[in-house]
C-alpha cells in the first residue's frame, strides 16, 4: 500500500497527526480516537497495525504497554510527490502570468493608441 492510499482514511490521517506530535500508548491513540471518531478499541488497533505494515508508524514495547512512533522518512514518498506536482504547478502558473502580464501590457498599449 502506497503512502497515498495509507492518508486516504481519515481515522489513519488522524492517528498519524498525534503521533506527529509524540510518540503514544496504543491506549492514548485508542482513547483519542475512540473519543474523535467513535470507534471501538480494536478498530483502532486495526488502523495502527495499517499503519505499521506500511511502514508510517513503528510500535516498540514499553514495559507492558506498546509505544508508537512514526517513522518520517515513510512520509519521504508523499513528500517526494507533491514536491514534484508543486514544482510542475509553479511552472505552468510561472508561464500563465508571463501571458497575462503580456496581454494586460498589450490590451494597454492598445488603448493608449487609441487615444492618441
Amino acid at each position: 500500500m502506497n503512502s497515498f492510499d495509507l492518508f486516504g482514511d481519515p481515522v489513519r490521517r488522524r492517528i498519524v497527526e498525534i503521533l506527529a506530535v509524540a510518540d503514544r500508548t496504543s491506549g492514548e491513540i485508542s482513547r483519542a480516537i475512540g473519543s474523535e471518531f467513535g470507534i471501538s478499541q480494536p478498530a483502532v488497533s486495526n488502523q495502527l497495525r495499517v499503519l505499521r505494515d506500511g511502514g508510517v508508524a513503528e510500535a516498540r514495547p514499553d514495559g507492558a504497554r506498546r509505544l508508537y512512533a512514526l517513522r518520517p522518512e515513510a512520509l519521504d514518498e508523499a513528500a517526494a510527490w507533491v514536491a514534484q506536482q508543486q514544482a510542475r504547478w509553479t511552472h505552468r502558473l510561472d508561464a500563465l502570468d508571463t501571458e497575462l502580464r503580456r496581454g494586460v501590457a498589450h490590451s494597454e498599449s492598445e488603448a493608449q493608441d487609441d487615444h492618441a
